[in-house]
């Protein structure tokens, strides 16, 4: 059973689980919102209503699935960093999905076939963009390309559906974390940040005196 956060657009909370007997998947209580300036503001509230409508005690948790991005850099590190601070206080694994993956995976569940582009806003006039074909053996979806990032006014045709999420959802982040469990795939993704351009803010150089 999986706490599972993704703030690469809006804000996702979700506790999702795997019978291992039977393989079936099942989200116990998911809460959100598209809002993509108020991560921090809500994170915590979403947290207590997720565990509270599942009914379960953090130490029931088996780990904290995060979704990683791509994603602008403030609201993306909130999630991140809240799913690392849970996972470390209840002493569980960190789980890191590609938010991407997430949004390919619902998709496909949810009906679509044959080649899929994905695409999130990155701001700054720019789209984050990644190419799927379906899923795999494990029910997993096949990466073509991406996440990378392109002018909104040059994106590329689809070769087959295009779907533009406002919001990725926190449940399809634990329930392909899931999978990925099961089918002994785990890392999907290095533990770091897809923030696919550095932050506005830098470190400063620090200051040089002239004698």
């Amino acid at each position: 059973m999986l706490l599972a956060i993704d703030t690469s657009t809006g804000t996702s909370v979700a506790i999702v689980d795997r019978d291992r007997a039977t393989g079936d998947l099942r989200t116990l209580a998911e809460t959100g919102t598209d809002d993509t300036m108020r991560h921090a503001e809500v994170i915590g509230g979403f947290i207590r209503d997720a565990l509270a409508t599942a009914g379960i005690d953090p130490a029931s948790l088996s780990g904290v699935a995060g979704g990683m991005g791509p994603g602008p850099f403030t609201g993306l590190r909130v999630g991140i960093a809240a799913a690392h601070a849970f996972a470390l206080g209840i002493d569980r694994p960190f789980v890191p999905v590609p938010s991407h993956d997430a949004i390919a995976w619902s998709r496909y569940t949810a009906g679509e076939t044959g080649p899929l582009q994905v695409v999130t806003d990155a701001r700054r006039r720019e789209f984050a963009i990644s190419e799927y074909d379906g899923l795999d053996a494990d029910g997993l979806p096949v990466r073509l390309s991406g996440p990378g990032l392109v002018p909104r006014d040059a994106l590329p045709d689809p070769v087959g559906a295009r779907f533009e999420a406002t919001i990725v959802s926190a449940a399809a982040v634990g329930l392909v974390a899931e999978l990925a469990f099961a089918a002994g795939r785990l890392p999907l993704t290095d533990d770091a940040p897809l923030y696919l351009r550095a932050p506005d803010v830098t470190p400063s150089a620090g200051k040089r005196v002239l004698r």
